[in-house]
């Protein structure tokens, strides 16, 4: 049987995209209050922002939105505004997609952490996956498991303290549609949701991207597998 945290709240990253998106649902089904928490990082488009907020005004959440733009002043990604293509290696490891953005996953929860613990919100829910890894070393489970034992560490509530859910690590994105279909959410996902790189909002059959890009390439054939296996 699930655990159901009918009795306290949780925190979502949301993005605005496909998976965060799914684990809002899947956070509102299972906890007393559930709030979101989304964030500014000089990524190459703002949409993400305004897709989080429309998002959270039809689920009825609060979302709280940070600006952390220094983070492109820091660190090196083509994910960020005014730089190369998405599509080629990480200048600082070609195994490496150029869309990795080091550390942050590890800021995105320790600065939601912080925001969770202002709100009475210990559960922390994030959309990181391990099953479609991409080479990001900040969506593995071992990093996950790390950092709640660090965020613990930093910050003792004794037994309030910080629980990471990560209901998507080990599913595949054919699996993550059929769970969004299981929550109800399917056409949330496939009409508002957008996880394309490069921001296009042109209308597909898995969704809103321009099709060519890592993500919206990794969202078809996701999306044509469950079409295939659950949908036949």
């Amino acid at each position: 049987m699930e655990e159901v945290f009918n009795k306290e709240d949780a925190l979502v990253l949301l993005s605005g995209g496909q998976d965060s998106t799914t684990c809002l649902y899947w956070a509102l089904k299972k906890f007393q209050k559930v709030s979101a928490i989304s964030f500014r990082y000089g990524q190459k488009h703002s949409i993400e922002t305004a897709v989080a907020e429309g998002i959270c005004r039809e689920a009825s959440v609060s979302l709280k939105v940070i600006d952390i733009s220094f983070m492109k002043n820091l660190v090196v990604s083509n994910l960020f505004e005014n730089t190369e293509d998405v599509g080629g290696k990480h200048p600082l490891n070609e195994e490496v997609p150029s869309s990795y953005v080091p550390y942050r996953n590890m800021i995105f929860l320790t600065l939601a952490a912080a925001w969770g613990s202002t709100i009475g919100a210990r559960h922390l829910v994030t959309g990181v996956c391990e099953t479609d890894f991409s080479g990001y070393a900040d969506c593995r489970d071992v990093f996950i498991k790390s950092l709640q034992v660090s965020l613990n560490l930093a910050a003792d509530f004794k037994d309030n303290g910080n629980v990471i859910h990560t209901p998507l690590m080990w599913l595949t994105k054919a699996e993550e549609f059929r769970l969004a279909e299981e929550l109800d959410c399917m056409d949330v996902i496939i009409n508002k949701t957008i996880t394309c790189y490069n921001g296009v909002t042109e209308m597909n059959d898995f969704g809103m991207g321009c099709g060519n890009c890592p993500s919206c390439k990794l969202r078809r054939k996701g999306y044509e597998e469950y079409v295939g296996k659950y949908k036949q």
